[in-house]
């Protein structure tokens, strides 16, 4: 039985996928549901990094209010988080520093080259590193 379930999102059909069915599966379990997005900014210049950070802050603000909107239809309270940096190692990380949630649910991603040898790299290195059960939504 789960308790508490972080869904990593980061806007893509995948990641969509992934927060159904963790939100399915909180409904289902009575579980507290949280999604965590990654925040990745490369920078050449601050006018670039100003432009850049106007475009992430609308796509977080937006990938929220679609997250928020899908967990209300299910009946679940979604409770939402942004980091900064890599996504991999920030959500390890997060994990690691919130050390109380049974279950990381994160989608498969459409890429190419065998999916990265099989899984894909972020999803890889989650399964290998993070301190809970890892479900990997396709």
């Amino acid at each position: 039985m789960y308790k508490k379930i972080l869904v990593a999102n980061n806007g893509s059909e995948g990641a969509f996928k992934a927060l159904t069915e963790a939100l399915r599966l909180a409904q289902s379990h009575g579980a507290e549901a949280h999604m965590i997005y990654v925040e990745e900014s490369v920078a050449w210049n601050s006018q670039d990094f100003l432009v850049e950070k106007k475009s992430v802050d609308q796509k977080v603000l937006d990938l929220v209010a679609r997250s928020e909107a899908e967990a209300n239809n299910q009946g679940v309270r979604l409770i939402s988080h942004t980091v900064l940096g890599r996504p991999a190692s920030a959500i390890a990380d997060f994990l690691l520093s919130h050390g109380d949630f049974d279950l990381l649910v994160v989608g498969l991603n459409g890429h190419s080259a065998l999916y990265h040898k099989i899984l894909g790299k972020t999803a890889n290195h989650l399964v290998e590193h993070a301190p809970c059960t890892v479900l990997v939504v396709k």
